[in-house]
């Protein structure tokens, strides 16, 4: 059975595209979730084992491989491996920063960062955030996750009011996701990103890979294309934990595995 089977006829006509054209199509991916499993510290995430040589099979047959994730830059690569993919472009950080060729570019982040640096550990003792809850700091975000607590969604429940406040207290943006509330810089997200890219490109196709709400802005930013000219494709990692992606996709697949399987197959068709 195979995975090149959109459910939509706008899916049909950009995987038409991208299989008709390949040398004009832009490849876009999430990371967590989407080319490596979820687990319960993302410091131990890795890429899906076969996610790096499928996208080494394609990368040479396509216009561009990019990587758009809430990560910094340098750690996706890192953990991904991701510096195999011949000419692969990262934008971490929601699209703020950028790694190609082996080059990192990163700005100053604003400061209300440091201001919720400081803040946070207080707010989360004075909430009694239960044990489990722990921060991550991404220099240019911070994130709060509830995976390891005994009851995560009850967890979060009781965050979300205290860091939408924190956050509009220090000017920050809240993105929320699997297990997880992250407190960023506004004004970036990952539809900007891959609008970006398919600018740079000039990409005529543009298929894009995720799995989680922050990935939302992709998708809108895949439909705003297709009404320019440029097809579009929305690949969803499906979990149980997120279902707002699997109503708009073209495609749904069984996680990072079903990811890794529709680029296999992808390539296959391309000639890989």
């Amino acid at each position: 059975m195979t995975l090149l089977n959109p459910t939509t006829e706008t899916g049909r006509t950009a995987l038409d595209r991208i299989r008709e054209a390949p040398d004009r199509a832009l490849l876009a991916f999430d990371f967590d979730g989407t080319l490596a499993p979820i687990v319960p510290d993302p410091r131990d995430s890795r890429a899906h084992p076969g996610a790096v040589p499928a996208l080494r099979a394609l990368a040479d047959r396509v216009r561009a491989v990019a990587v758009v994730t809430g990560r910094p830059a340098a750690v996706a690569v890192e953990y991904g491996g991701l510096d195999a993919v011949p000419g692969i472009t990262v934008l971490g950080q929601y699209g703020r920063e950028r790694w190609a060729d082996g080059v990192l570019t990163v700005p100053e982040p604003p400061p209300g960062v440091a201001a919720v640096r400081e803040a946070l550990p207080g707010l989360l003792e004075r909430v009694g955030a239960p044990d489990g809850t722990w921060i991550e700091d991404k220099h240019h975000a911070l994130a709060v996750h509830t995976r390891r607590t005994a009851d995560p969604e009850a967890a979060l429940d009781l965050l979300r009011a205290p860091l939408a406040e924190l956050a509009e207290q220090t000017g920050l943006a809240v993105e929320p996701g699997r297990m997880v509330i992250e407190l960023r810089p506004p004004g970036v997200d990952k539809g900007a990103a891959l609008t970006g890219l398919v600018a740079e490109t000039g990409a005529q196709a543009v298929l894009y890979a995720g799995d989680d709400l922050g990935d939302l802005a992709a998708y809108d930013a895949v439909e705003q294309l297709h009404e320019q000219g440029v097809a579009g494709f929305k690949l969803c990692s499906g979990s149980a934990e997120v279902t707002e992606l699997a109503k708009r996709a073209d495609l749904v697949v069984d996680g990072p595995s079903g990811v890794v399987a529709f680029l296999e197959e992808l390539g296959a068709a391309l000639g890989g």
